[in-house]
């Protein structure tokens, strides 16, 4: 069986595409005013589909503006049945977690070592290089998110891989 939305292979019997998060077994809907053989003479109304809310590659992609869109990506049906989505708020998360856990690090090397002259200067130079490289990494995977693409980090998205196949 073909899922309608994504077009990925899914299990006959399941009822969300585990790729997507789609759901598989609705009816399409009938058209206003259609009234099937054998039924009443009533009109029947058409039920109006539920709104969809954001596409997979937008909430993938805003899931990296902070953490607090990745947490409730994570939390939020059918966003966190979405595989793509769950990967990149993961792998947020899990960037943000480290660039704090690094910032921490510079910081107390820096403490230890001031008393260093020109250590200062060093110190900035060094901040201002790892400060550039994760606002690369983070615009990165914000880009490649917006347009679907898994694209893992270094260690984080392994982490994250593991973590949305679960």
């Amino acid at each position: 069986m073909q899922c309608p939305s994504c077009h990925n292979e899914v299990a006959s019997q399941a009822t969300f595409c585990g790729f997507c998060g789609a759901q598989l077994n609705a009816a399409p809907a009938a058209p206003s005013g259609f009234t099937p053989v054998g039924a009443g003479s009533a009109p029947t109304a058409a039920v109006a589909p539920a709104a969809s809310g954001l596409s997979e590659n937008a909430a993938a992609a805003i899931s990296y503006l902070t953490i607090i869109p990745a947490i409730i990506f994570l939390v939020l049906e059918p966003y966190n049945r979405m595989r793509l989505v769950r990967f990149h708020a993961i792998q947020s998360i899990a960037l943000a977690v480290a660039w704090v856990v690094i910032w921490i690090a510079i910081t107390i090397v820096h403490l230890a070592l001031h008393v260093i002259p020109l250590i200062g200067v060093l110190f900035l130079l060094v901040d201002l290089a790892v400060s550039v490289g994760f606002f690369i990494a983070w615009l990165l995977v914000m880009l490649k998110a917006s347009k679907g693409e898994y694209f893992k980090l270094p260690i984080i998205g392994d982490f994250a891989a593991k973590q949305a196949n679960s």
